[in-house]
């Protein structure tokens, strides 16, 4: 069974160290930092096999050089089209990942729209997904497109409603903020704030959280129901026509206003 271990790195990132109950042994998805996760590694008495790489900012890949330099034999798997030293494996949409030793497998998704080759990896019932998907939020377009970003989150939500899915930034209580300017009626984000705030008060990351709750509470998904059009709209100053456009208002307005 897929066992997974927090790291935090900066201000908000999240490392993550991919393990099962049985081996000693652990996969590092995104590590922007090499001390922290050297520091796991040691604490947890684990053996890296390989690092998973989604996109190529310097928070997700900046760890990779001093963990090759501790652990030369690794693996190190990413996306096929981004420029990113070091990479041994690389990887494009419908590809595989085994990690054999772990007796765990990911199919790789390309979904643009955070950056031009940004992938993430499914299986087990997790995704983990880099900066595409937040809770309650979705990343900013780098180099690539809204209409990009749109699709690239719908391919997400055509996921199982169980999907645990984990991103790599403490970004909950603020993206739950913007989704209140949005749909200042809908109570289950305070019911999620509320549930968010216990878990950082008890010194517990808001993250990995379950898919089909963002239905509920994410804006960037939420782009077909009335209250969130009516907004986009009121926002726009003018009709939407598509969800697509809807989202690209609701994307804009955030990069503009809120962040």
């Amino acid at each position: 069974m897929i066992q997974v271990t927090p790291v935090p790195a900066f201000t908000d990132n999240y490392i993550w160290l991919i393990s099962n109950e049985a081996a000693q042994q652990v996969a590092i998805v995104d590590p922007g930092d090499a001390a922290p996760v050297l520091a796991a590694l040691e604490r947890l008495q684990m053996q890296p096999i390989a690092i998973l790489i989604t996109h190529h900012h310097r928070d997700h890949v900046g760890g990779i050089e001093k963990l090759l330099e501790a652990f030369p034999n690794l693996a190190v798997y990413g996306p096929v089209n981004e420029n990113i030293p070091h990479l041994t494996q690389p990887l494009g949409d419908g590809a595989t990942v085994a990690l054999e030793s772990l007796g765990l497998t990911f199919s790789v998704m390309e979904l643009p729209g955070h950056t031009v080759g940004h992938i993430v990896y499914y299986g087990e019932g997790s995704l983990f997904c880099g900066d595409t998907l937040f809770a309650n939020g979705c990343g900013r377009v780098f180099g690539s497109t809204l209409t990009d970003l749109y699709h690239s989150l719908q391919r997400i939500a055509s996921l199982p409603a169980e999907t645990q899915v984990y991103c790599t930034h403490e970004y909950t209580v603020d993206n739950i903020g913007f989704a209140k300017w949005v749909e200042p009626d809908n109570t289950t984000l305070d019911t999620r704030m509320e549930e968010c705030w216990e878990l950082l008060d008890a010194g517990h990351p808001t993250v990995p959280f379950e898919l089909g709750r963002e239905f509920d509470t994410n804006p960037f998904l939420r782009t077909h129901i009335p209250e969130v059009i009516a907004k986009a709209e009121e926002i726009a100053g003018r009709e939407t026509h598509t969800p697509e456009d809807v989202f690209a208002v609701l994307r804009i307005w955030k990069d503009t206003e809120y962040d």
